[in-house]
């Protein structure tokens, strides 16, 4: 999902990771809660995540920060001073934000899976957190926050994001993007069914475990190591979710942890990439399209999630995530040339089914 963005829970975003690469946000990716469907994944905002980014507020975003309900942070809004900056925001639809996370939080991976010719999956993988880090480093300035309480939730949130891109991108070099991007979301789900135990929750967990095996029926004779891979990816997400859930009520800035978390996660990452990222540096086109993969996958899903759940209601935002599997499956086809067949796009559209059926709780 890989560095992506947003998971279930009160608070959320980011996402998919991988996979990544939080959304916060704007998975999986892998990273983007939320948190992911993916993730690079996420990439945290989530993710299908999924992959991968920061704190999330509801599945699938997976990858990227929280949006504070107290409203817009100094640090991550412009004040409601009236200047052209926050007018030009309040001129934009929140759906534009969360249509412009869903693209990218695919649409990054789609173009690292053409990178795998020139660079490893673990090397993509590398490239993606560690240029996300050091956008994000510029941007926010983390170490503040790395310095202060909370500290060991930062370093496992860091460690997820970087184990579960990794495996986001291991599990898309052997699997179509859409169906990595579905798996994705059955822990997603399967929390959320816990959560909040009704019979429309039930029956959304029904759809998506049954989507999942139709998927995984279709292809597992022939790629059993990439489902290893997806589902070891979709189990990171979740606690990935989890993390980025807890990280997102204690910290004030939702932004400012995913940053302080993906330099966590360019450290963990050193030793599982480096080996394969080390023939980029001698490619400067293999290491222009790593870096445009980190900022595609892990940067701006994980700020468009982080603008559109500030202004968008709930179970809107609910609503929309369960368009993340059909949007990895079209971008995978366009892109990538993965057209699904019959029985991998029903199982697909099963998993969009318990989606947009499951409610969180209120």
């Amino acid at each position: 999902m890989p560095i992506g963005s947003d998971p279930p829970g009160d608070t959320g975003p980011r996402a998919g990771a991988v996979h990544g690469d939080t959304a916060s946000p704007p998975g999986s990716a892998r990273g983007d809660t939320a948190p992911p469907v993916g993730a690079v994944h996420g990439d945290t905002a989530p993710p299908l995540g999924s992959d991968r980014g920061g704190a999330a507020q509801l599945p699938g975003s997976a990858r990227g920060g929280r949006a504070s309900s107290r409203g817009p942070s100094r640090g991550d809004q412009p004040s409601s001073s009236g200047s052209a900056g926050g007018g030009r925001r309040a001129a934009v639809p929140p759906w534009a934000y969360f249509i412009g996370s869903a693209v990218f939080h695919y649409l990054g991976p789609s173009f690292a899976v053409l990178l795998f010719a020139r660079v490893g999956p673990l090397g993509v993988a590398g490239l993606r957190i560690w240029s996300a880090a050091l956008v994000f480093a510029l941007w926010r300035r983390p170490w503040r926050v790395l310095g202060g309480a909370g500290r060991r939730l930062l370093l496992a949130w860091g460690l997820v994001l970087a184990v579960m891109n990794a495996c986001f991108y291991l599990a898309i070099a052997r699997l179509p993007l859409g169906t990595v991007a579905a798996i994705e979301f059955l822990p997603v789900i399967a929390l959320a069914a816990l959560g909040t135990r009704t019979t429309r929750n039930l029956a959304a967990l029904v759809a998506v475990v049954g989507g999942v095996y139709v998927l995984t029926d279709v292809r597992l004779s022939g790629r059993p190591l990439g489902f290893v891979f997806a589902f070891a990816n979709a189990a990171l997400f979740a606690g990935y979710i989890v993390i980025a859930h807890r990280a997102a009520r204690r910290f004030p800035s939702g932004i400012d942890g995913l940053a302080a978390a993906m330099l966590v996660a360019a450290v963990c990452v050193l030793p599982l990439g480096a080996w394969q990222a080390v023939p980029a540096l001698a490619d400067p086109v293999a290491l222009a399209a790593g870096i445009g993969v980190g900022v595609a996958s892990s940067v701006i899903p994980y700020v468009c999630d982080q603008l559109a759940m500030a202004r968008m209601a709930r179970a809107t935002y609910a609503l929309l995530v369960a368009l993340l599997p059909a949007a990895a499956t079209v971008i995978g086809a366009v892109v990538l040339g993965q057209v699904p067949s019959p029985a991998e796009a029903a199982g697909v559209a099963l998993v969009i089914t318990g989606v947009a059926l499951h409610r969180e709780r209120r």
